[in-house]
């Protein structure tokens, strides 16, 4: 087994100073997020149009004077910046964190980790060479639900099968449903990557098939089925519609789990709920309180990256691993394109090669330890 990813680590009791990059929507909801935390300070907000900046800081956080501009390398030195959290578009997701690197400062990143999986294995390697942390904010893994069907799932003995049922019917507008893969390539990151964290298995090949239904309002493919071969031979279902209007799942998906004991539900809000052989739902099995995450949503994710920074406890995200989840989304694509069963390997190993890695150039899987890599 590998060693875990090492990183520098950022000492200092003080708060973190964090630039902002981006000041869009999930800019704002960011900016809302390092407010509300004592351990971080904002050093500046950077976007391409600085007055959109200066707007998203007076209206999310008053009367607060920070640096603002559209040069990412120019605010952190006016700002002191220690860290970048990067809200950027997925397109702007590689210049962005090269240039954070090339400064020295580590970078907490919204999904997905890149636009495409050459892009990213591109910043996996610049991590790895850098020696910086750059981890991904999956928001959807900080859910106490998710941890508690987690924590459930340690009752059940063997696992054999995971499915997750997604059905939503939301009308975004805008470049959603103008996407050729709007369902798999947009939302079904999170439910890829909450099913590694739940089963604690890595992906190996994959059957998918993708498909639009006759009165669907996305110009893509918003339904898809996907069936996951994961380490150790348990098997993860994944079926969801973004055109399914009426009886709608959470956003966090339907989801049963099998296992050689028993099976466990969770409706995506409320407490799992678990039944084992012949018995009442809950028999036999003392709960206890489940383990709680470092915080909900973004909330969660940055407690984790300061802590991280502050510690080098590999977290959650960390790009190494979070290569994985984003592996299972093209993956699924190219499934289903070639109507055939594709093993995630031949995946990533065909975007290194297009990012011109060498098959053997070292960037070490992490081993699975602590709260970011459960096994």
């Amino acid at each position: 087994m590998s060693a875990p990813p090492s990183f520098a680590t950022v000492p200092g009791e003080g708060p973190l100073r964090v630039l902002v990059v981006g000041a869009g929507g999930m800019g704002r909801a960011w900016l809302r997020t390092v407010a509300a935390d004592d351990r971080v300070a904002l050093a500046g907000v950077v976007d391409l149009d600085p007055a959109t900046a200066r707007r998203a800081v007076a209206e999310e956080l008053g009367d607060v004077a920070v640096p603002v501009g559209a040069s990412l390398s120019e605010v952190a030195a006016r700002g002191g910046a220690q860290a970048v959290i990067d809200v950027t578009i997925p397109e702007a997701h590689l210049p962005v964190t090269l240039e954070a690197f090339g400064l020295g400062l580590p970078v907490l990143g919204e999904k997905p980790l890149a636009a495409d999986l050459a892009q990213a294995s591109t910043l996996v390697k610049a991590a790895a060479d850098s020696g910086l942390l750059f981890m991904v904010s999956q928001s959807r893994r900080y859910d106490p639900g998710l941890w508690a069907l987690r924590d459930r799932a340690a009752s059940l003995g063997d696992l054999g099968v995971l499915t997750q049922e997604f059905f939503r019917a939301p009308r975004f507008g805008g470049f959603r449903e103008a996407m050729e893969h709007p369902l798999v390539l947009d939302m079904a990151v999170h439910n890829f990557d909450a099913a590694r964290f739940v089963l604690g298995r890595d992906p190996v090949s994959v059957y998918c098939e993708e498909f639009n239904p006759s009165w669907s309002w996305y110009r893509g493919a918003a339904g898809a089925t996907a069936v996951f071969e994961m380490s150790g031979g348990v098997r993860f279902v994944y079926t969801g519609s973004w055109c399914a209007p009426g009886l709608e799942t959470s956003w966090n998906s339907r989801w049963r789990l099998s296992g050689a004991r028993g099976s466990a539900t969770w409706d995506g809000e409320d407490e799992p709920v678990t039944q084992l052989a012949d018995g009442a739902p809950g028999a036999e099995v003392d709960h206890g309180p489940a383990p709680l995450p470092p915080g909900t949503g973004t909330a969660g994710a940055l407690a984790e990256f300061v802590t991280a920074l502050r510690t080098g406890r590999v977290p959650m995200g960390e790009c190494h691993d979070n290569l994985l989840s984003l592996a299972m989304v093209h993956a699924a694509i190219a499934s289903s394109a070639a109507g055939a069963r594709v093993r995630v390997a031949d995946v990533l190993a065909s975007a290194r090669a297009e990012a011109g890695i060498p098959a053997q150039s070292p960037y070490p899987a992490p081993e699975k330890t602590g709260s970011g890599f459960p096994g």
